[in-house]
């Protein structure tokens, strides 16, 4: 079985989403959520990064991200896979009621499922 995921709310898989309202901590900082982390990433070591962490939503922060005005990291196309799975980790380490949740899927395949997205 696929189990197919996309809205924050969505009871019990919305949790995997980069939106869902599950803080992290990670490079030294709290990030509201796991979305926040990776359009900051973005632009480290930038001030764009820590605007992005200050957004007041998930949304606005994927907003800010992709910004075309911004200028990117360099090596954006190359980091960008393990930035997300450097974010997705510190989330479930950090909330056990949601790493359950993962647990329980086993080994079945995970899908975001969105048309815009890979």
């Amino acid at each position: 079985m696929t189990i197919y995921f996309y809205g924050a709310d969505e009871v019990p898989y919305g949790c995997f989403s980069n939106f869902s309202a599950h803080d992290l901590e990670l490079d030294g900082h709290r990030w509201p959520t796991s979305e926040h982390y990776f359009q900051a990433q973005k632009f480290i070591g930038t001030r764009h990064a820590d605007l992005i962490r200050r957004a007041r939503t998930p949304l606005r922060a994927a907003e800010m991200g992709r910004d075309p005005s911004r200028p990117l990291r360099r090596d954006w196309e190359r980091a960008k896979d393990d930035v997300m799975r450097r974010a997705v980790a510190a989330k479930f380490r950090a909330h056990a009621d949601i790493r359950g949740i993962l647990l329980s899927t086993v080994d079945e395949e995970i899908v975001e499922d969105t048309g815009t997205d890979h």
